[in-house]
């Protein structure tokens, strides 16, 4: 694991954020009514996986592109999960932006905006060779995919 700024981390973290900033002012109607109901434990988890993956995946330069071989598939693997993530958000956008909308499947993933990043910044670990990549993105993946797959049982009973 090399120190070093990564430029490949922070196209992730602007294709991470921007929609997410976009989406505060785009909110689905009543979403704040199933946030009060989130489990802390979960919380937690996705907290600290939030502070760990945004940091390790800028600290590390082994993410960047130096030459491509056979094991840059696992780049645009993780890539290629990025990108699904922004056709998520452009079919919510473009939605009514209900929370039924919000937390439509996309080709099959379920829970498609809390899923995709995650195995993004898994595989993104696994191309870098860093574990603490890895193990930060299970964590997130663990709070953040957790407490979505709660809301989404919870309206799926709506």
């Amino acid at each position: 694991m090399n120190f070093g700024f990564s430029y490949v981390g922070l196209i992730y973290l602007l294709m991470l954020f921007v929609p997410n900033i976009l989406w505060s002012k785009n909110k689905p109607k009543d979403y704040d009514k199933y946030a009060v109901n989130e489990n802390r434990v979960l919380l937690m988890f996705e907290r600290i996986g939030e502070i760990l993956v945004c940091s390790f995946v800028m600290i590390f330069s082994d993410y960047n592109i130096n030459e491509i071989t056979l094991w840059s598939t696992w780049l645009l693997i993780s890539f290629v999960f990025m990108v699904l993530y922004e056709i998520y958000w452009i079919r919510y956008f473009k939605s009514q932006k209900t929370i039924k909308d919000f937390y439509r499947s996309l080709i099959g993933i379920p829970v498609a905006g809390a899923t995709l990043p995650v195995c993004a910044f898994v595989l993104l670990g696994v191309y870098g060779k860093n574990i603490f990549l890895i193990i930060s993105a299970i964590i997130l993946g663990i709070g953040h995919i957790g407490i979505h797959i709660n809301h989404y049982k919870e309206i799926k009973n709506m």
